[in-house]
Formats: C-alpha cells, sequence, structure tokens
C-alpha cells in the first residue's frame, strides 16, 4: 500500500499530448461508455466544440436568497435559452424552469449543511436516482470535500452516486468543494480532481489554479471551472478564457452572470469565449458592444 512517506512528486503531465483514449466521441475519457450515458454527456457538452456553458443556479440550497437570485422565476427564463446546461436543485428547476426549455440538466443532489454552520463538508445524497429519472437529468452533481472533515462521507456518497449513476446511464459530476481553511493550490486541485475521476465521476467540477494545464492533463474526465466570487466582468471573462486555454471542457458561472449588471449579455459573452475561440479581450469588447 502506498504511503505519503517516500512518494515522488508527480512531474511529467505531458500538457502538450492530447488525451489518448477518445476515438471519434468529443467528450474526454468517454469513448468507452454507453450509449445512454454518451447522449446524456452530448447534452452537457456541444458536439461541436467538446464544450459547456452551465449556468449554476443552486446556491440557495445552503445559502438561501442570494443576491441577483431572489426571484428565480423571473431570472432563470431570461438566461436559460443561452446556457448549454443549467445546475440547480430539483425545487428550483421544477418551479422556476419551463420543461418546454429542453435543456440539459444538471441536479444538485447533494445537500446536509447551511450557511449557519462553521463546518459546511457533511453532506449526502438526497435525491433518489428515480426522481433524477423522473426530472430527465443529463447529470447528478455531488459534493466533495476532499481534506475536511466531511471527507469519508462526501466521498463514500460520491461513490454511491457512480454506482446509481451507471445503472441507469446518468452522469455523475463530482464537485471539489473548498472549505474555509484550503488553500487553492496546484497540489490540492491535482489530488481532488484526480481523486474524483478515479472514484468514477464522469465531470469534475473545479476552481482554476497556477498550472491549471497541470491539472486538465493530470484528469482523464472533462474538466469544468467554477465561476466563485462576484468578478468585474473583464476578470470574469479573463477567468473563462484562462480556463479554456488551460484545457477546461467549459465553465460553470453563476454569480458572475446573475450578479452582473447585465446578466443576458454577460452570459453571450461568455460563450463567445468557450463555443467560438474568443479572446477575454473580444469577448469583453462584445460584452460591452451588447450594453451599449
Amino acid at each position: 500500500m502506498a504511503d505519503t512517506q517516500g512518494n515522488k512528486n508527480a512531474k511529467d503531465f505531458s500538457e502538450s499530448i492530447p488525451f489518448a483514449n477518445n476515438g471519434n466521441y468529443h467528450v474526454k475519457g468517454a469513448n468507452n461508455y454507453d450509449w445512454g450515458m454518451k447522449d446524456r454527456l452530448s447534452r452537457i457538452f456541444n458536439p461541436d466544440t467538446g464544450k459547456t456553458v452551465m449556468l449554476a443556479f443552486d446556491h440557495g440550497y445552503f445559502m438561501g436568497p442570494t443576491s441577483g437570485l431572489e426571484r428565480l422565476d423571473l431570472l432563470i427564463p431570461r438566461l436559460a435559452n443561452y446556457a448549454d446546461c443549467l445546475m440547480g436543485t430539483r425545487g428550483a428547476i421544477r418551479s422556476s424552469v419551463p420543461p418546454t426549455f429542453n435543456k440539459a440538466i444538471a441536479l444538485r443532489a447533494s445537500s446536509g449543511s447551511s450557511v449557519l454552520q462553521d463546518d459546511l463538508s457533511h453532506e449526502s445524497m438526497v435525491v433518489d436516482m428515480e426522481d433524477a429519472i423522473k426530472m430527465n437529468a443529463s447529470a447528478i452533481a455531488i459534493q466533495t470535500f476532499i481534506g475536511s472533515n466531511g471527507q469519508k462521507e462526501t466521498i463514500e456518497e460520491l461513490n454511491r452516486a457512480v454506482n446509481l449513476g451507471s445503472r441507469y446511464s446518468i452522469p455523475t459530476l463530482g464537485v471539489v468543494a473548498v472549505g474555509k481553511e484550503m488553500a487553492r493550490t496546484t497540489n490540492f486541485f491535482l489530488l481532488a480532481t484526480r481523486m474524483l475521476a478515479e472514484f468514477g465521476a464522469q465531470i469534475v467540477k473545479t476552481y482554476y489554479c497556477d498550472d491549471f494545464e497541470k491539472v486538465a492533463a493530470a484528469c482523464p474526465v472533462p474538466l469544468v471551472v467554477a465561476g466563485g466570487k462576484k468578478l468585474p466582468e473583464k476578470d470574469a471573462l479573463t477567468l473563462a478564457y484562462n480556463s479554456i486555454q488551460g484545457g477546461a471542457a467549459g465553465v460553470d458561472m453563476g454569480r458572475n452572470i446573475f450578479q452582473s449588471e447585465y446578466p443576458e449579455e454577460m452570459i453571450q459573452a461568455v460563450i463567445k469565449v468557450v463555443h467560438e475561440g474568443f479572446t477575454d479581450k473580444e469577448a469583453f469588447e462584445y460584452y460591452q458592444h451588447l450594453t451599449n
């Protein structure tokens, strides 16, 4: 059994060499999945670009109403048509997302804490797979707290989700959580993203970091980068650009879209970066053009 003492640090990630086992399929690491799994992944990741723009609005599951998400029923219909995939809770989606939109759904399936607690790391899978099927979910999202007090239980819940997802051909989106005391270092994200992929998650959501190219190269499934806290629009577009250039297969932005002064224009600028190859400068100019 390997231990941490005497273990050599990984060095050669061959970042410039594309992933080797994709065949003709456009999603990283998914060449050997079954038809149903590939069909759902193709709803999330645009077959023409292999990328995705996810709109995250699941914040209320532990934060309650937050700025920009006071009225889901008014906001989400304005933005949903632009996104490739909607990431939310079953309550928010059922109540506020018209089923006629026919969008890919990344269904938040884990919870167990709230902002009233200091330790948010104790979560479990709370959505039955049958309910995910009834909602036609394209993926189920499970938060995993590597290095935190809730590490063991959230790893177990992620693996339970992967097992059930494999039974019904529904991908699991493993979400790398970063606790208040965790340093957002390259080594941490190398560890956490690789662990979630090796547990069987078909997609991993993480944060951008230094040497992100190494993190992306070392993870054998697609990485989707979280937007995180609200940034100035120019900086948020730079985050999206750097993530895609670093090997991410997309972004999952929430606050940097719905807390923007011009949310619809902002998500369109993000799409230009992710799907059309715009630089951050070009995308910001496009954003300014739309808002003017």
